[in-house]
């Protein structure tokens, strides 16, 4: 009786074990440096820390960091905000240079900026007052502002406004409010799904291991 009871439980922990497993390492995951504080979700970060999908870089004017995932760098200038999304990265303001072999993308606003070809890519993109300027390094570029898709060429520079027209005027008829804190990817952290499992899984084992009560007839 021990034994069955025992494999019921095992089993139970190897069907919710598995599946946070595979959840975790879809998730990309990458290295921030930190030249000089910045921060990461609100916290400071003097030299290093993995940073997730989802998480909040920020800079001060006398600081710089470089988030480091496989196959692209991105270099965060001073006094920028940036989100990294594994595939991509947001850029809220300020600037930053990308280095990539795998189609990385930058946003900024309405504005994409994406290598044209899956090659070694070097672009610089910097948001500053509405106006979003945009450097081809090496290689091309595809840039796609919400009403059209066009190529920068290698060694080419071109701006454009981050906001499309229909935008701007849904945009006039919201008051602005301060921008939300930063927020970061704490729900997609492998330490996260670890402690989460653990939960269900301990109050799985507790259900089949209690005693079994006798049922009143008034219950």
């Amino acid at each position: 009786m021990i034994g069955a009871r025992f494999l019921k439980i095992l089993s139970y922990m190897m069907i919710m074990i598995f599946p946070a497993a595979l959840f975790a390492t879809d998730q990309p995951a990458a290295m921030l440096y930190s030249h000089g504080t910045a921060m990461l979700n609100g916290d400071s970060v003097t030299r290093s820390s993995a940073i997730f999908s989802g998480d909040l870089v920020q800079t001060s004017a006398d600081s710089a960091a470089n988030i480091n995932a496989s196959g692209s760098i991105v270099m965060v200038r001073n006094d920028s905000l940036v989100k990294y999304q594994g595939n991509s990265v947001e850029l809220e303001h300020g600037g930053v240079t990308v280095s990539t072999s795998k189609l990385l993308s930058t946003r900024a606003g309405d504005v994409t900026v994406s290598p044209a070809a899956g090659v070694w890519t070097e672009f610089e993109v910097r948001d500053v007052d509405g106006r979003v300027q945009i450097a081809a390094r090496t290689g091309d570029l595809t840039i796609s502002d919400g009403t059209e898709t066009t190529t920068l060429s290698q060694g080419q520079e071109t701006t454009r406004d981050d906001q499309s027209d229909e935008n701007k005027k849904k945009k006039k008829h919201h008051n602005g409010g301060a921008p939300p804190a930063a927020q970061g990817g704490i729900m997609s952290s492998p330490w996260a799904i670890g402690i989460g499992g653990a939960a269900i899984i301990g109050g799985t084992i507790f259900v089949l291991t209690k005693p079994e009560q006798p049922v009143s007839p008034s219950q």
